[in-house]
Formats: structure tokens, C-alpha cells, sequence
């Protein structure tokens, strides 16, 4: 069994056998919940240069989105388009999708004036296949391609509920303006 640190290496070298061990390994659960915190903080850092309240939000949108993220996938991919080998439970979504934020890693380098947006636009390519890799790995998918779909039908509609609830914000601000003209 593949130490804490070779296996967040794996992970980000897209390892197939890494997620495999992972999605395996019931006892990883905490080892993905601490990559997810590692790379939700350096995107804290990457948000606001090493502020505490950056740093903080990253770490609860990191989680938050882990779980709802690793959700949307279990569901698109076993119940929307699983095929006849997929078999998998949440618990092996999360370790998987868990370790597939390894590269965020390297967010932190956003932090850095004039060049930060670049490792930052790596960063979520890289995770991006990552999640595929672990997707296809924890649905048991024979086709790369069913799970980047699988990964593009959860990411439409995330950014639909995402669009959604801008908007439904951004009509209670304007909304609560109109009522209240001294605010």
C-alpha cells in the first residue's frame, strides 16, 4: 500500500493504478478529505494573496464542492450512464475525486503577480483530467470518453445551479433595494 504523499504523486501523474488503490482503500477517506483541504487552500491563498477569510472560503467551497461534486458524478454516472460493469458507491467517488485535487496543489503559485492566472489555468486543466481519470477508474469504465461526459454533464449543470442561484441573489439584492431606496 502506497504511502499519503505517493499516492497524491500518482494522482497527479493520472495514475490509473494510484486511483485504483484509492477507490479500494476505505480507509483512505481521510487522506482525500486532507488533499481536498491542501488544494482548497491554496486556492485560498491563490484568492487573496494569504488572507485568512480567502483562505477560509476556499477551504468550505473546496469541501462543500467535493461532496456535491462527487455526488452529481455517483448519480450521472450509475444511474444516467452506467454500463453493465459500473458498480461503485459514494464513498469510492470521494476518494477518488478526493485525490483527483492533488494538482490544485500548485494554485498557491496564483498568488504570484502577473503570472499567477497561468497556474492557475493549469491547475484546473490538470485537476479537470484528474477527475476524469478518477471517474473512469471509480465507475469502471472501459472508455475515457464516457467518463469525460459524464464529467461535462455534471459541469453543465453545476454551472446551472450556479447560474441559478446568481441569479436568484442578484434579483433579492435588486429586489431589496427597490423596497428599502435608504440602504
Amino acid at each position: 500500500m502506497s504511502s499519503w504523499v505517493e499516492r497524491m504523486v500518482g494522482a497527479a501523474r493520472l495514475n490509473a493504478a494510484t486511483y485504483e488503490e484509492v477507490e479500494a482503500d476505505r480507509t483512505a477517506n481521510f487522506q482525500a478529505l486532507g488533499v481536498v483541504v491542501i488544494s482548497a487552500i491554496a486556492a485560498g491563498i491563490s484568492m487573496a494573496g494569504g488572507g485568512g477569510r480567502g483562505i477560509a472560503m476556499g477551504i468550505i467551497g473546496g469541501l462543500v464542492g467535493w461532496v456535491l461534486w462527487a455526488g452529481l458524478t455517483w448519480i450521472i454516472g450509475t444511474k444516467i450512464l452506467p454500463t453493465p460493469e459500473t458498480h461503485a458507491d459514494m464513498g469510492e467517488l470521494l476518494r477518488t475525486t478526493g485525490f483527483a485535487a492533488t494538482p490544485g496543489v500548485i494554485r498557491v503559485l496564483g498568488a504570484l503577480p502577473l503570472v499567477g492566472w497561468i497556474f492557475n489555468l493549469v491547475a484546473g486543466v490538470w485537476m479537470l483530467a484528474a477527475f476524469v481519470v478518477a471517474v473512469r477508474q471509480a465507475l469502471d469504465y472501459k472508455s475515457t470518453g464516457r467518463a469525460l461526459a459524464v464529467c461535462l454533464i455534471g459541469w453543465l449543470v453545476w454551472f446551472a445551479v450556479i447560474a441559478w442561484g446568481a441569479i436568484l441573489v442578484g434579483m433579492s439584492a435588486v429586489g431589496f433595494n427597490m423596497m428599502n431606496p435608504h440602504s
